[in-house]
C-alpha cells in the first residue's frame, strides 16, 4: 500500500460516461480517491451512499471525492444512477491503479484467502502526494472520518 508523503505518479482511467480521467487534471485541490470491491455489493454501496449523504460538506471544504472499482464503465454509470452519487467513478478493469496503490491483494473472505481488492482510501493534496491513508477503510464510517480529518 503507497504511503502518506508518496507522491503519486500521473494515470489515466475512464470515468462512468466513458470519458477520459487523468489525475494530472484535478490537481490543484485536494481530493479523496476511495477503492473500493464491486458495485452494488452492501459494503460498497454503503460506502458510497456514506460519501454521497456527506457529499455537500466535502464541497463545502473543497474536496472531490472519487471511487475506483475493477468494474465497467456501464457498471458504474448504473451504480451512480441507482444511488444518485454526485461523484465520478473510475473503471480499472486491468487493476493497474488499484494494484500500483496497493489496493488488491490477498485478502480474507468469509474465512477463505482469495485475491481482491482491498477497500482503502487515500487523501491527496494539491500536489498529488499522498497526505492520509486509511487502509481497511469502513464502509459506514470512512467519509465521516475523512471529514473529521479535513476539518480538525
Amino acid at each position: 500500500m503507497l504511503e502518506t508523503g508518496t507522491k503519486i505518479k500521473d494515470f489515466t482511467l475512464k470515468d462512468d460516461t466513458g470519458n477520459d480521467w487523468t489525475l494530472s487534471d484535478h490537481l490543484g485541490k485536494k481530493f479523496v480517491l476511495y477503492f473500493y470491491p464491486k458495485d452494488e455489493t452492501p459494503g460498497c454501496t454503503t460506502q458510497a451512499c456514506e460519501f454521497r449523504d456527506s457529499y455537500h460538506q466535502f464541497e463545502k471544504i473543497g474536496v472531490q471525492v472519487v471511487g475506483v472499482s475493477a468494474d465497467s464503465v456501464e457498471s458504474h454509470k448504473e451504480f451512480k444512477e441507482n444511488h444518485n452519487l454526485p461523484f465520478t467513478l473510475l473503471s480499472d478493469p486491468d487493476r493497474e491503479v488499484i494494484s500500483y496503490f496497493g489496493a488488491y491483494g490477498e485478502k480474507n473472505i468469509f474465512g477463505k484467502m482469495k485475491m481482491g481488492i482491498m477497500r482503502s482510501t487515500f487523501v491527496i493534496d494539491e500536489d498529488g502526494v499522498i497526505e492520509k491513508v486509511y487502509e481497511k477503510a469502513s464502509p459506514a464510517k470512512n467519509a465521516g472520518d475523512i471529514i473529521d480529518y479535513l476539518t480538525a
